[in-house]
C-alpha cells in the first residue's frame, strides 16, 4: 500500500509527506522520490510474482476524475485511455514535473482557463491555471460520487496548498499506466481481477486516523496497517469490499456504495491501552487482585497488526480471521483398515456354518493410487487403508478375519454395513470453521489446517515486547561488581518471558539514573510494549515515573498482593508501559499475574485465567486478611511444599519451586493436609 506524493525530492533520510510503501509482514519503506518509488515498485511485485503470490497494490489518490473529464480531454468514457493520455504528457524527473503547466493547457483546453485545475504553486504565472479558488470556474462536477460518501476526501482539482491531491493525481497515473502494462496489472473496478496482479485505490484514514497513529510519521503507520489489514483478511470479505460498481470514476476500496464503511475495514485497531484503565474511585487505596485484574482486561485493545504466514511458520502464533477448512477431510470416503471390500447390499448367504464366500475381483486400492473402475456387485476387491472407496464398495473386513486361495476370499459373521470405513468429511467438512480469531495456534492445530487444504494462514504480527533496566546499581552478569551493585537478574527473567509466552522479546538493554538517556532508550525503542522493573516509584532517583508523569502518562496501584504490591501502568508517545517491582520474586508474579494476560490482549489473543488445581498442603501457614498472597511452591510426595523462606529477595526459591500456592484475601489458617489452590508454572507460561 503505497502513499503517493506529488511534490518534490525529500531527500535520504525518511520524512514526512513524502512516499511510503507499507508492506504486510514488513517494515514500511521510504523513497524519497517518484523514480526511486516507481522502481521500487516494479521490483517488489517481481519478485512476489517469482514467488507464486498474487499482489495488491494499493495508492492513496483517485484512479479516477468527476464523471466527463475523461471524455472531454480524450474523446472517451474509458479512464484507463485517460491514463495514457496524460502519461504521454506528463513529464516526471521522480522530483521535478511539468503537473502545473498541463494543468493549465487541460483548463484551457476543455474549460475556459479559469477551471477546473486551480492551485499554482510555482513562482511564475501558468496561462490558464489560477493561483487560488477566486473566479474558479469548473465544467465539471466537483467531487466524483465516492468522495460526496467519504467525508474528508480532498478534491483533485487542488494542485497546491494543504490536500493538493490534484498534484498527486497528475503525477500518479503516469505510474500507474506504466506499472499496468509492465507487470499486466488489472485495475480496480475498472477490469476484472483475473490476473496475479492488483491495483487498487486506498483511503489509508479510513483504517487507521491520522490522529490515532502511534508514529511520529503517520503515513508510514497508516499504510503499514492498511496492507496488514487487506493481507490478513479471509478470502470473501475482500471480495466483498471488491463488489463495486464505478467504471468511470472509480472508488475507495472500504467505502460501501451506501456512504458507509465496511465493518471489515472500520476500527482496524482499538486503543491498545485506555487512558483511565488505572483511574480508580475516590478514596481508594488498596486494590484487591481481582479487581485490578478486572481493570486492566476492560481497558485493553490490539496493539498489532495482521500477516499471512505459511502453515510451517504458524505454531505460536495467533489467529487474526477466521480459518475456514478448503476441503473436507477426509476430503473422500476411505478405508479405514487393510483388507477386503465389497458392497454390503451384495453379499451372498452365509452357510451352515456361517461362512461367507466371494470371488476375488483383480486389481486393488491403496492409498494415493485409487482403483480404476466399478467393483462388480458379489465381488471382494483388495483395499488398503487410507484408500479411496471405489464404486461398488461400502464395507470392509479386516486382513485378519479372511482366508483366501488366491480366486476367493471366506470370513465368518455378517458385517455391519459401512463397517471399517471413513466418510468423507467425518472429521471436518469442507467451509467448516477451524479456528476463530484470537486462537493462538498449538501443533495439533497446525496439523489441522493442514490436513484441510490451508496452505497460508491470517496471524496477528508477532507482539514486540521490549525489556527495560533501569539504576545506577544495576550492571550486567560477568562484570565487575562490587558490594553496592546488583547483577541484572530481572532483564534476563523478563526477556525469557515473553519469549516464552510467544511475543518477540526485545533487549532494551539497561540506562543508568539519567534522564535524558532514559528518554533516548525509550523515543528509540522500536516495541510495541514496554516491561521495566523498578524505577516506578516516588523516589529521589525513581527517574522513569518522573519522566512519564512529565512526559507520557502514568499511574502507580498499590495492589493488595504478597509479593509484589506496588505495580505501574503507563504509556510512552502511546506505547504501553508496565512498571514492575524490582524485586525479582515480585516481579516474576506480577509479570505472570498481570502482565502475561495483558500481553495476550495486546497480541490480538484472549485474556488468559491461569489454570489451578486444589491438593493437600503439606505446610502449615497463618495469614493475616487483607492481601491474596502467593507463595513458592512445588509438589511432594505428602502434598504440595512450600519454600523455606518467604522473603522475597531469596530468588533461588523461583527456581526451587514448581509453581505458586495462592491464598486467598481473607484471614487463613492453613494446617497439614488442608487442601489449597495450586498454580504450576506451566499454567503461567513458565
Amino acid at each position: 500500500m503505497v502513499d503517493w506524493s506529488g511534490g518534490a525530492d525529500r531527500g535520504p533520510r525518511p520524512k514526512k509527506d513524502a512516499i511510503w510503501i507499507g508492506i504486510a509482514g514488513r517494515a514500511a519503506e521510504y523513497c524519497r522520490n517518484r523514480s526511486v518509488a516507481e522502481a521500487r515498485l516494479r521490483e517488489l511485485i517481481a519478485g512476489e510474482l517469482a514467488e507464486g503470490r498474487r499482489v495488491m497494490v494499493g495508492f492513496d489518490f483517485p484512479f479516477g476524475y468527476p464523471a466527463g473529464f475523461a471524455r472531454a480531454v480524450c474523446g472517451e468514457d474509458d479512464p484507463l485511455a485517460l491514463w495514457d493520455w496524460i502519461g504521454a504528457r506528463l513529464e516526471d524527473r521522480g522530483g521535478e514535473s511539468n503537473r502545473f503547466d498541463l494543468a493549465g493547457e487541460i483548463n484551457r483546453a476543455v474549460g475556459d482557463g479559469q477551471g477546473p485545475f486551480w492551485g499554482n504553486g510555482l513562482k511564475r504565472e501558468i496561462a490558464g491555471l489560477p493561483r487560488r479558488k477566486d473566479g474558479y470556474r469548473n465544467p465539471f462536477p466537483e467531487r466524483r460520487a465516492v468522495e460526496r460518501l467519504a467525508r474528508g476526501a480532498f478534491t483533485c482539482w487542488q494542485m497546491s496548498g494543504a490536500g493538493s491531491v490534484g498534484s498527486q493525481v497528475l503525477t500518479g497515473l503516469p505510474v500507474l499506466a506504466r506499472l499496468r502494462k509492465a507487470v499486466g496489472a488489472k485495475v480496480w473496478p475498472f477490469e476484472p481481477l483475473d490476473g496475479p496482479v492488483a491495483l487498487v485505490e486506498i483511503w489509508p484514514s479510513l483504517v487507521l486516523p491520522p490522529k490515532a497513529a502511534r508514529d511520529e510519521i503517520p503515513d508510514r503507520e497508516q499504510v503499514t496497517h492498511v496492507a496488514e489489514r487487506l493481507a490478513g483478511m479471509a478470502p470473501e470479505v475482500l471480495a466483498e469490499l471488491l463488489e463495486v460498481h464505478a467504471p468511470e470514476e472509480g472508488w475507495i476500496l472500504g467505502v460501501a456504495q451506501d456512504g458507509t464503511t465496511s465493518p471489515a475495514l472500520r476500527g482496524l485497531q482499538p486503543q491498545a491501552l485506555r487512558n483511565d484503565c488505572f483511574a480508580l474511585p475516590a478514596g481508594v487505596d488498596w486494590v484487591p487482585v481481582d479487581e485490578a485484574l478486572a481493570r486492566l482486561k476492560g481497558s485493553l485493545g490490539v496493539a498489532v497488526g495482521t500477516e499471512v504466514v505459511p502453515i510451517g511458520a504458524a505454531a505460536g502464533r495467533i489467529v487474526a480471521a477466521t480459518i475456514k477448512a478448503e476441503r473436507a477431510n477426509p476430503p473422500g470416503a476411505n478405508a479405514a483398515v487393510d483388507g477386503w471390500g465389497f458392497a454390503h447390499g451384495g453379499l451372498p448367504a452365509p452357510d451352515a456354518g456361517g461362512r461367507i464366500e466371494m470371488p476375488m475381483a483383480e486389481g486393488r486400492a491403496a492409498a494415493g493410487v485409487p482403483f480404476d473402475g466399478a467393483v462388480p456387485a458379489g465381488r471382494v476387491l483388495r483395499i488398503l487403508t487410507g484408500a479411496l472407496l471405489p464404486e461398488g464398495v461400502d464395507t470392509v473386513v479386516l486382513d485378519e478375519e479372511v482366508t483366501t486361495d488366491g480366486v476367493q476370499v471366506a470370513f465368518s459373521g455378517l458385517p455391519r454395513p459401512r463397517a471399517n470405513t471413513r466418510k468423507a468429511g467425518e472429521d471436518v467438512a469442507a467451509r467448516d470453521v477451524l479456528f476463530e480469531a484470537g486462537h493462538r495456534l498449538r501443533a495439533p492445530d497446525v496439523a489441522l489446517i493442514a490436513a484441510t487444504g490451508v496452505a497460508r494462514v491470517p496471524v496477528h504480527r508477532q507482539l514486540r515486547v521490549g525489556v527495560l533496566s533501569t539504576g545506577e546499581e544495576i550492571v550486567e552478569p560477568g562484570t565487575a561488581a562490587g558490594a553496592q551493585h546488583t547483577y541484572d537478574a530481572n532483564r534476563p527473567m523478563l526477556l525469557a518471558m515473553a519469549g516464552g509466552w510467544g511475543h518477540a522479546a526485545v533487549d532494551l538493554g539497561r540506562v543508568g539514573d539519567d534522564r535524558d538517556a532514559l528518554r533516548s532508550a525509550l523515543d528509540e525503542a522500536e516495541v510495541d510494549v514496554i516491561l521495566t522493573s523498578g524505577g516506578a516509584s516516588a523516589g529521589d532517583e525513581d527517574h522513569l515515573s518522573a519522566l512519564l508523569r512529565e512526559e507520557g502518562d502514568l499511574t502507580a496501584w498499590r495492589i493488595a498482593l504478597k509479593p509484589g504490591r506496588p505495580l505501574a501502568l503507563g504509556r510512552w508517545h502511546g506505547v504501553p508501559l508496565f512498571g514492575l517491582p524490582g524485586n525479582p520474586v515480585a516481579a516474576l508474579v506480577t509479570a505472570a499475574l498481570f502482565a502475561r494476560p495483558a500481553l495476550e490482549v495486546l497480541a490480538g489473543g484472549r485474556w488468559l485465567e491461569p489454570e489451578g488445581f486444589a491438593v493437600p498442603a503439606a505446610f502449615e501457614k497463618r495469614k493475616k486478611p487483607g492481601r491474596r498472597e502467593y507463595l513458592r511452591a512445588r509438589l511432594g510426595p505428602a502434598g504440595v511444599e512450600v519454600f523455606a523462606s518467604e522473603g522475597s529477595g531469596r530468588i533461588s526459591g523461583l527456581s526451587w519451586a514448581g509453581g505458586l500456592v495462592e491464598l486467598p484475601d481473607g484471614a487463613l489458617e492453613v494446617k497439614r493436609g488442608d487442601m489449597v489452590r495450586f498454580i504450576p508454572y506451566a499454567a503461567l507460561g513458565l
